[in-house]
């Protein structure tokens, strides 16, 4: 007998996980057709996605052409990969770049807005330049992640998908080498084929010293910007189910002041005028280098750098925000976490590297940016990528201060469940497991040890959802001749 004449299942489709990757491949198992039940954790939709700026890179897509942007997905996969050292898995990461521009149009489709105007940052709706790109393809949303998931969810209810919050799945059911469902509240929910959409594990401080290491580096200033429910489910189901894992050690580690404990939406920014100084008291960075590369660059320089500015910058921070304005320096300055000195050479002595080194590397700071080109660091290149002057005020009123950047903002975390080109997991064999799919952190192969750009984690999840639920509901079709394709 053929599996579709012995079980009759409860759903065609269960998605674990209501962030943005749950969302979309819940709305693509929909429009296949599928009778869909999506499962989350937590008492609200949206995951790490909502808390994003919903940036999303993408190539060769309509919002590029209409702006003149030549691109294509090839050009994108070579740039992904040789930026990752092709240390990630090919198959799956040509066909992420291969699917990114379809689902720009899609979400189009469904109603997200994402005009075909130039942006200077990840908040302002439009192309911009995310991060280490050879051309620009991150594409910002109107409303950001927010609004991203807001248009998903009403195609999602639109579909008629079921969805119960507060719903942690305990295990996954799976027979004969095949998923059957999911446990949840001690029963089984059963279905045709699952996607595990779970998120990352960076809400979980055990699996992220075990998964990545490298957050240890910033110690006690270590905070987390990623969805409560991020808590590494897809880890436990992988060591129950003999399931493969990939990107041990990956993720994403913003480099933020020692004293910073939120993301930079509400921390505010540093100081334009500043200087990135090494141990050795050298400069060794461009200031505003993507967060794609900054963190390699500080491990580098032994896990972090100082940066120095001084009172003009101070005094001249707008107010309102939580980290970086005027006062809230003095009150770290009285804590000791930010030091302070009259001259630079009292302030090397502080920091205790050469003095001849700081001074050397300010003076020739204040010479190249009163002239508004870094040929050192290429950092005028990167301020006016932001529309931002180049012409930076020198680093010359005394008192000077210096405070120590880390890679200290985990946003999320690169270890997931090993995928092939069709989203399906393998097992530790390295066969697919019939039935079972994966997408966005939840998924390992694809997110690397260099984050491609603003936009990547969303991007992924967004681009692997989609595929999940379609491949998803392909099988349940497979199983039941009854399920055709519906529209949106």
């Amino acid at each position: 007998m053929s599996e579709s004449d012995t079980i009759a299942y409860d759903y065609d489709v269960i998605v674990v996980g209501a962030g943005g990757a749950g969302l979309a491949a819940s709305v693509s198992a929909a429009q296949a057709g599928a009778r869909v039940l999506l499962l989350e954790s937590e008492d609200e939709i949206g995951g790490s996605t909502q808390l994003s700026a919903g940036l999303l890179t993408a190539s060769a897509t309509s919002v590029q052409q209409s702006l003149g942007v030549e691109d294509s997905p090839q050009r994108m996969f070579q740039h992904y990969m040789d930026l990752n050292g092709w240390r990630l898995r090919p198959g799956p990461v040509r066909m992420f770049c291969e699917e990114s521009s379809a689902v720009v149009d899609w979400l189009l489709d469904l109603g997200v807005e994402i005009p075909a105007q130039v942006s200077r940052s990840a908040h302002e709706p439009g192309l911009t330049r995310a991060g280490v790109e050879d051309v620009w393809r991150g594409h910002v949303p109107k409303d950001q992640g927010y609004g991203l998931v807001q248009v998903l969810d009403r195609a999602r209810a639109r579909l008629a998908v079921d969805l119960a919050l507060g719903s942690r799945v305990e295990d996954l059911v799976i027979r004969d080498g095949v998923v059957r469902g999911v446990v949840l509240d001690g029963e089984e929910a059963t279905a045709a084929a699952v996607v595990i959409a779970s998120g990352g594990l960076a809400a979980d401080p055990k699996l992220v010293r075990r998964f990545l290491p490298d957050a240890e580096i910033a110690g006690d200033a270590l905070f987390v910007v990623a969805a409560p429910g991020s808590r590494g489910d897809h880890i436990r189901f992988a060591e129950r189910h003999d399931l493969a894992l990939f990107g041990q050690g990956w993720g994403l580690l913003l480099v933020t002041a020692e004293f910073q404990r939120y993301h930079h939406w509400q921390s505010g920014f540093p100081p334009a005028s500043r200087i990135n100084v090494g141990l050795d008291g050298r400069r060794c960075m461009d200031e505003d280098a993507p967060y794609a590369v900054s963190p390699g660059i500080l491990k580098d320089q032994g896990g972090w750098v100082w940066s120095v500015f001084d009172d003009a910058a101070r005094t001249g921070l707008p107010g309102g925000y939580a980290d970086w304005t005027a006062d809230r320096i003095l009150e770290e300055v009285a804590k000791g976490v930010v030091l302070r000195a009259d001259t630079l050479e009292q302030l090397a002595d502080l920091m205790d590297v050469p003095a001849d080194h700081l001074v050397a590397s300010v003076d020739r700071f204040n010479e190249l940016f009163v002239q508004g080109r870094d040929e050192d660091f290429l950092r005028h290149e990167s301020l006016a990528a932001k529309g931002a002057d180049p012409h930076l005020a020198p680093i010359a009123t005394g008192p000077f201060f210096a405070v120590k950047m880390l890679p200290a903002e985990l946003v999320c975390t690169h270890t997931g469940l090993e995928i092939d080109t069709r989203t399906r997991v393998l097992g530790v064999e390295g066969r697919a497991v019939p039935g079972l799919y994966a997408a966005g952190e939840a998924a390992g192969g694809v997110l690397g040890e260099r984050y491609v750009g603003g936009g990547n984690s969303v991007a992924h999840a967004l681009v692997l959802g989609r595929v999940a639920g379609r491949e998803a509901a392909a099988r349940a079709a497979a199983l039941s001749p009854r399920v055709e394709e519906i529209s949106a």
